[in-house]
């Protein structure tokens, strides 16, 4: 299983963008309210990513090594 980072690298430069770039609301939606929680998303995402790629690649290393040499 292969991990990909671009989604929440995505996540948290939009979020900074909307949270630090831009000053307007839309329907009374405060964009920096949106914008913080689209950052946090994206982090909790990430750490969420690397820990799976890290429980994986403990799992894929023990099947893929030979046994050690009988003597």
């Amino acid at each position: 299983m292969y991990v990909s980072l671009g989604g929440p690298m995505f996540m948290i430069v939009v979020g900074a963008i909307l949270y630090w770039a831009t000053g307007f609301e839309l329907a009374s939606i405060d964009m920096n309210t949106v914008g913080l929680i689209v950052m946090i998303a994206g982090v909790v995402t990430l750490v969420f990513s690397i820990a799976t790629a890290a429980v994986n690649k403990k799992d894929r290393d023990r099947v893929d090594r030979p046994p050690p040499p009988r003597y």
